[in-house]
């Protein structure tokens, strides 16, 4: 992809300033005070993510540390692990599926920032389709007794390790162009 469509999620380090202006008119101190519902809404979902990745972080940092043996990594991670991944999905069609469109006919100056969302969303998938796929070899090392279960741990927190920072840009970058919008312009499904 080129510059020109805009920064990747690999190497972006927050919005082009030309994306920002929403942002500028509704900045993020006053996202607290008499926030439109969705927006207080996403902002909820947002930060659920956060600290979701932040527990199986922890999670990892624990078995890293051998303070959690393996069963008991097992049974708090892989729990954690599944309503995440079913979670971020299920928020990222409803955004691509339906809001994306709606803001895109709501305020036509900011379709690169969502396009860059959206693209955002495609890297994100893969990065989930790989944590699922550590997450199962884990599982499925466990629950069939086999002697590398540790290593598939191991390779399970480097997953996480790996996802964090791009999650996190993605959310932050998400809301300085999406919650300003909703601020500003209202719930684009509700008209």
């Amino acid at each position: 992809m080129s510059e020109a469509a805009g920064p990747t999620l690999a190497n972006r380090t927050g919005l082009p300033t030309d994306l920002l202006y929403l942002r500028d008119a509704f900045p993020r101190d006053r996202w607290t005070t008499a926030l439109h519902p969705t927006a207080a809404h996403w902002l909820q979902m947002h930060a659920g993510f956060r600290n979701h990745q932040a527990h199986m972080t922890t999670l990892a940092g624990q078995w890293r540390d051998r303070t959690v043996d393996l069963n008991s990594l097992h049974q708090a991670l892989i729990p954690a692990l599944q309503a995440f991944l079913q979670h971020l999905d299920g928020h990222h069609r409803i955004e691509t599926g339906h809001y994306f469109p709606a803001m895109r006919a709501v305020e036509p100056r900011i379709v690169p920032g969502l396009d860059l969302l959206d693209r955002d969303h495609n890297a994100i998938h893969a990065h989930l389709e790989t944590l699922f796929q550590a997450g199962m070899g884990f599982h499925q090392a466990i629950s069939g007794g086999a002697s590398d279960a540790a290593d598939h741990a191991d390779r399970l927190a480097d997953v996480l390790d790996v996802i964090a920072p791009p999650l996190l840009r993605h959310l932050d970058d998400e809301e300085d162009i999406v919650i300003p919008l909703i601020a500003l312009r209202g719930d684009p499904l509700a008209g």
